[in-house]
């Protein structure tokens, strides 16, 4: 038998069954693998809708490249700018009653949604800027709902599990954005805008909920905007403390491989989005495909390559550590955008454009299975982590900011297979900067760390 405090006795039977009956948490495996897929899942899902389509859908009706690239940059720039605006939030959260990143999460999750809610007011003839203002809004809430996510992962999730975790997210993430994509493509095409936004507020809001029955802690409450004890104060004044957080993420950043995996994130995104924004335009408005098919045939790709590529990559990275496979799979990239290339050289583009896109989505989307364990490996030593990880995740989101934005004036002036040729190029470059990858994780974290997760499961 145990004591409860106090010194009172449970009796074995009842101490069991209150074991049974705790709520789910952090600290139960399945419950953090639910939870974590569950909140990409719900990211997933409006990518599908905002970034697939939607921009299919307007493509088709006569917007130009440059417009759909301005539609990705607006509601991709609060993800840019997503370690100025909410890492130092997270990384300084006072404690709470239902958990200090919980407390954020749940809260950002109900803003996004009030956000979804709000393109039901645009009506039918919804223009496209004024959708990408309001999906602005919902990157501004969902960005903080993702930065709670990943330093919950950060904290939760021992080293050697990481793959795993990660191959798990990145499934949520491809299912939901194949799913959005196929779903909204189709309702967009049958019953039009008004009714694409409705299904996306019922669709999206279950995944949402799911952050209510998953604690932190165990002992965390269900609900509540308590904090736990009274609010740090800071040691040395407001200035003093940001002026020291600054230089404590600076540091972060001094080394030769921080640098360098900070570019690879900004090449990676920005070069994938120079080629990708431009040839799904082509491919509806110059080589006549439907929208609707366009959109269902990047679901399935990406279904195909989130799923049983991405388990069987996840193992792979456990197994070998990120660094190598990160290698390895940019050099894939570097292939698949070569043979792409050669074949649009080859006047083969529209014939072969399924191929093209599965070369150009599938096996990117492998890389990304290694390239986030070896983000936060990197990311979890020291106070700054949560700003830190976002740091990295900004490079990503502004290279992919900044590749959509180029890619309306660079298709302009640039055939499709010079960029496809350039693109494989730049990730050639990428592997040769990589070299050995990042350490293996039990070389990144630290002998606390390491102590703490002493005895527990994956």
């Amino acid at each position: 038998m145990s004591a409860m405090p106090g010194g009172t006795a449970l009796p074995g039977g009842t101490e069991d069954h209150a074991m049974r009956r705790r709520p789910p948490s952090l600290q139960d495996p399945a419950g953090r693998l639910g939870l974590f897929t569950l909140l990409y899942l719900y990211q997933g899902v409006v990518a599908g809708f905002a970034l697939t389509a939607l921009a299919n859908h307007f493509a088709a009706a006569g917007a130009s490249t440059a417009e759909v690239g301005r539609h990705l940059a607006v509601v991709g720039l609060p993800w840019v700018l997503q370690p100025l605006l909410w890492g130092p939030v997270i990384d300084r959260a006072a404690p709470r009653r239902m958990g200090a990143r919980r407390f954020w999460l749940v809260l950002a999750l109900a803003c996004a949604q009030a956000s979804l809610a709000g393109l039901l007011l645009l009506g039918p003839a919804a223009s496209l800027t004024a959708v990408s203002m309001v999906l602005l809004l919902h990157s501004l809430s969902a960005s903080l709902a993702d930065t709670a996510t990943d330093r919950m992962i950060a904290g939760s999730v021992p080293a050697e599990a990481l793959g795993r975790i990660s191959a798990a997210t990145r499934a949520g993430f491809v299912i939901g954005s194949a799913a959005g994509a196929a779903l909204f493509a189709w309702i967009l095409g049958t019953w039009g805008f008004p009714a694409a936004a409705a299904a996306l507020l019922g669709v999206t809001t279950p995944p949402a909920l799911v952050a209510l029955l998953v604690r932190e802690a165990p002992g965390d409450r269900f609900l509540s905007l308590r904090r736990d004890g009274p609010a740090p104060l800071p040691e040395r004044g407001g200035a003093a403390e940001t002026a020291a957080f600054a230089r404590r993420l600076l540091a972060a950043f001094r080394s030769r491989e921080a640098a360098t995996l900070l570019a690879l994130c900004f090449a990676v995104d920005g070069g994938l989005a120079l080629f990708q924004v431009p040839f799904a335009v082509a491919l509806v408005q110059v080589h006549g495909w439907e929208a609707g098919a366009l959109s269902r045939l990047q679901a399935m790709l990406a279904l195909l390559g989130g799923t049983l590529g991405a388990a069987g990559i996840g193992a792979y990275v456990d197994r070998a550590g990120p660094g190598r496979a990160l290698r390895a799979l940019l050099l894939a990239c570097a292939a698949a955008f070569g043979v792409a290339g050669l074949l649009i050289a080859a006047g083969l583009g529209a014939t072969t454009g399924p191929f093209i896109l599965g070369l150009s989505s599938v096996v990117p989307a492998l890389l990304y299975v290694a390239l986030l364990p070896a983000v936060l490996l990197a990311s979890r030593a020291g106070r700054a982590s949560a700003t830190q990880f976002q740091v990295y995740m900004a490079a990503m989101n502004l290279g992919d900011v900044a590749g959509s934005g180029l890619a309306g004036p660079l298709a302009s002036v640039v055939g499709p297979a010079v960029v496809a040729l350039g693109v494989a190029g730049l990730f050639l470059a990428c592997a040769r900067a990589a070299g050995s990858g990042p350490p293996r994780p039990s070389s990144t974290i630290s002998a606390s760390d390491r102590a703490g997760r002493a005895g527990g499961t994956p």
